[in-house]
């Protein structure tokens, strides 16, 4: 593994800790959603990373990561009466979203250290391989 793929691992780890700020950032909006049925009601999602693999030759090697898929938790929905809603189905409940705003919180500042970790891996790279350059001079 040459110097330069280390730019394009971080580079690769830093979208998709983008993707996941992303989705983090939906579940928080739509934390305090209601609607009228259990299956119409906003469930949290999560993103997959799966390893990008180097297959050349006999030594594989990691070579980034990627977003594998976006999943559904399977967490179940609140159900509240409230017969007054207009939201409210034929039995007076609605039903919030099952995002926890905790863990929410927690997977953002996690999804923004990564990032800012990856953002130091290429700067060091990119102060050394500025450094093998001047060795000339």
């Amino acid at each position: 593994m040459s110097l330069y793929d280390v730019f394009s691992i971080s580079g690769s780890a830093m979208s998709a800790q983008s993707l996941r700020l992303n989705t983090t950032a939906s579940n928080l909006a739509n934390a305090d959603t209601v609607a009228s049925s259990e299956k119409d009601a906003y469930k949290a999602r999560q993103t997959v990373f799966q390893a990008m693999v180097n297959q050349q030759m006999d030594n594989p090697s990691s070579v980034g990561v990627k977003m594998a898929a976006v999943v559904e938790s399977q967490e179940p929905v609140r159900k509240e009466y409230a017969p007054g809603n207009p939201l409210a189905d034929k039995d007076g409940f609605i039903y919030h979203s099952n995002v926890n705003e905790v863990e929410e919180m927690v997977n953002m500042i996690s999804a923004s250290r990564s990032y800012q970790n990856n953002v130091e891996v290429a700067n060091t790279s990119k102060q050394l391989l500025l450094r093998t350059l001047r060795l000339g001079e």
